[in-house]
């Protein structure tokens, strides 16, 4: 004899069918005193029967059964088991964003992750290795890191415009990160209106954000926090001490307002320091405004930041067995004397240059000036290059000056009144700074532009004299050109001849 609540699944028992053991499949009860009984007999075939109190005489127990036996879909459970054995794998794995990552990090983009950054919270980090350390890929092992312990669902990396794609690809291939960039069509798109709220991994612009006031607003929204922004180049983004003011770029307070909707804020760039204190300091600030707030004075303020940054130098990176990772560099200047003709037109155009410096610093207009200073300056480089580039450099820009003055003097033959000689191009000192990283081309075309059209130019007549300065110029660097010689290409080719002793080097180029 058998009580009805010994019938639970698995078991088998004795009375159900005559003369075999069953067993039980499942059981289900209908108040206290019946139940139906589900049940398979030796050959595999299922079936029901329901079960009262005193049918308990029939049936005997042969074999209990177990309470909580494992009969689920095991293809669920082990699903379910493996996203919580990967819910919990940082505790086990204490490096998981780098076994499953298709990189292989160095030792001190391991220390920069696992040893500077993670162990702070909330991060406020600058990140300031020399170039060629791999901070993108030291920032994709930290999101990823972040993402995997449950501390980061919605991240924001602001680069500047050239390096956007490469960022949307290395975090795609090395870390499978979806990062979408930041486009006027997804804005316009966005079903609430604030396209931010609807995307958890966002790359955006530098220049988009800080020269956008109605993105700012959406960044500005309540509900649009960051838990994690990484700032690119972010040296962009320091402000200027001079004269006892503070000069407030758009982009410092754009990387004041990014301070303040994230909880952690990464800046990575090679150039942390340009050699002020007080504008250092002003850039720290971005990551702990009440530490470096206030105004500067020298001797007073200082500034040790060791506990909010790590600068490492390209002699202090090595591999895994101890090597360096860049190879030693020695350097050292070699020496050589200009020919007479070569040094006349080095001299003719490094005064023009000087001059007109001096009459770019008399206008009144900054840009215009900033914008004339830059032409003068790749000019400058054109002549340090070799005698062709600068005489196709002082051609061009001889060309479009004359073609600038007849376009003046038509406009004074038609009784209209002339104003001041202006530029045909405006450079903006933050454009500027962004050719570092803009592709060679886009280099290449923006300073031709600047180099023909910029002039300090105030009337028509400076305007004929300059043009007069630069047929004198023109002439000179084409002597030179015509003399075919080069002194400086001479000496290198030399010291080339030198060092790859088995290869023939030309000394001489003509033009």
């Amino acid at each position: 004899m058998s009580k009805l609540e010994s019938l639970t699944p698995s078991a088998c028992i004795r009375g159900i069918l005559p003369d075999v053991l069953v067993t039980i499949v499942s059981v289900q009860w209908f108040g206290t005193d019946a139940l139906e009984l589900t049940y398979k007999d030796p050959t595999g075939k299922v079936a029901n029967q329901l079960l009262y109190r005193y049918d308990e005489d029939r049936l005997s127990l042969v074999e209990e059964g177990r309470p909580w036996s494992l009969d689920g879909d095991g293809a669920l459970f082990r699903l379910v088991s493996e996203a919580q054995r990967i819910r919990l794998a940082h505790l086990f794995d204490p490096v998981l964003a780098v076994h499953t990552s298709v990189v292989e990090p160095l030792p001190h983009q391991i220390t920069a992750v696992y040893e500077a950054m993670l162990p702070r919270q909330p991060l406020r980090f600058l990140l300031a290795d020399d170039p060629g350390a791999g901070k993108t890929i030291m920032a994709g092992l930290l999101i990823k890191e972040l993402i995997a312990r449950g501390d980061l669902q919605r991240c924001l990396v602001v680069c500047p415009g050239s390096l956007a794609e490469q960022w949307q690809d290395e975090l795609f291939q090395r870390f499978n990160l979806s990062f979408e960039i930041l486009t006027n069509d997804k804005l316009e798109a966005s079903r609430t209106g604030n396209w931010f709220m609807e995307s958890d991994l966002v790359i955006a612009r530098l220049d988009k954000l800080s020269r956008d006031e109605n993105v700012q607003e959406k960044l500005k929204a309540p509900d649009c926090r960051w838990d994690l922004v990484v700032c690119d180049e972010a040296h962009k983004m320091s402000a200027t001490f001079f004269g006892g003011e503070v000069s407030y770029t758009k982009r410092f307070q754009l990387g004041r307002l990014l301070s303040t909707v994230t909880r952690h804020f990464l800046l990575m760039t090679a150039t942390p320091h340009n050699g002020k204190e007080e504008d250092f300091q002003l850039f720290l600030s971005l990551l702990d405004g009440d530490r470096f707030e206030g105004k500067f004075r020298d001797g007073v303020h200082s500034s040790d930041a060791s506990d909010l940054m790590r600068r490492m130098v390209k002699e202090q990176l090595l591999k895994f067995d101890g090597k360096p990772l860049f190879p030693q560099r020695i350097a050292y200047t070699v020496p050589y004397k200009l020919s007479a003709l070569e040094a006349s037109l080095y001299t003719a155009v490094t005064t023009y240059v000087r001059e007109e410096f001096d009459r770019a610093e008399a206008l009144q207009n900054e840009r215009r000036a900033g914008t004339v200073g830059f032409a003068l300056t790749i000019l400058q480089r054109r002549l340090a290059s070799s005698p062709e580039a600068i005489f196709q450099s002082l051609r061009r820009r001889r060309e479009r000056l004359e073609s600038k003055l007849r376009e003046l003097e038509m406009v004074q033959r038609g009784n209209i009144a002339a104003g001041v000689v202006s530029n045909g191009i405006s450079v903006e000192t933050e454009d500027l700074a962004d050719l570092d990283d803009a592709p060679d081309q886009e280099v290449e075309l923006l300073e031709e532009q600047v180099l023909d059209q910029a002039t300090a130019a105030r009337s028509i007549v400076e305007l004929k004299a300059e043009i007069t300065t630069l047929h004198h110029l023109e002439e000179l660097a084409a002597s030179v050109r015509r003399s075919g010689t080069d002194t400086k290409w001479r000496e290198l080719a030399s010291l080339f001849g030198e060092i790859f002793t088995a290869v023939p080097v030309p000394v001489e180029i003509n033009a």
